[in-house]
């Protein structure tokens, strides 16, 4: 369910003094002064295609519709996408663009759009997601996170993501703070899948795949 632009309004108004994460860098990313995800106002992508090793009942006949954003709001040491995490290696795209990509992946009969690391871009993405909707995008949204996410940044865009799929690290603040830069992850991890859960319910294997939600 895609409401209206006023979720966009909201989360573009964060990025004046983001607090868009957990992290509260409370910089201004309409400026040149960058926060821990190093992220201006405009969409930053490091590939986009049809993936094939994702989890098995994302992956679909085709391939799951992924696409790497640059960037992240952790700092992962061990992070098997260091060049897309910490050095942002990829393009800027405007919204627009970026809309188009989505609309090109489902063309191409992706299971899903699979958003890898969408934190600290979501309000690009979810003004790419309207405009997407609004040329015929049909197919199921993942939101693929490292789960250190803002609950009030979540219950903004409740309704717009079909599957949320948390890559929990930790159980012990001390590792998460010293391994990913990550300030009281353990709290903050579970009341945002609690908040997923919520939104989105128990998972549900339906007769297509795998694709949620079962009317997919």
């Amino acid at each position: 369910m895609i409401r209206s632009d006023h979720t966009t309004d909201q989360l573009y108004h964060i990025l004046e003094n983001c607090i868009l994460c957990p992290q509260e860098c409370k910089v201004n990313r309409f400026g040149e002064k960058k926060g821990i995800c190093k992220q201006s106002d405009n969409p930053k992508i490091s590939s986009a295609f049809l993936h094939h090793g994702e989890e098995y009942h994302l992956v679909g006949r085709m391939g799951s519709g992924t696409i790497f954003f640059s960037g992240c709001n952790l700092k992962c040491v061990f992070c098997q996408n260091y060049e897309v995490s910490h050095l942002e290696i990829g393009d800027i795209l405007s919204v627009d663009q970026l809309s188009k990509l989505m609309i090109s992946l489902q063309s191409r009969e992706a299971a899903n759009i699979n958003l890898v690391t969408p934190t600290h871009q979501i309000p690009q993405i979810i003004d790419a997601l309207i405009l997407a909707k609004e040329r015929g995008l049909e197919i199921p949204i993942v939101y693929n996170c490292g789960g250190y996410e803002s609950l009030e940044t979540l219950k903004l865009i409740d309704g717009y993501i079909d599957i949320f799929m948390p890559d929990i690290k930790y159980f012990d603040d001390d590792y998460a703070l010293r391994f990913s830069k990550a300030k009281n992850y353990t709290f903050i991890v579970q009341q945002a899948v609690q908040e997923m859960h919520r939104q989105v319910g128990d998972l549900i294997i339906n007769k297509r795949g795998g694709l949620l939600p079962e009317d997919f």
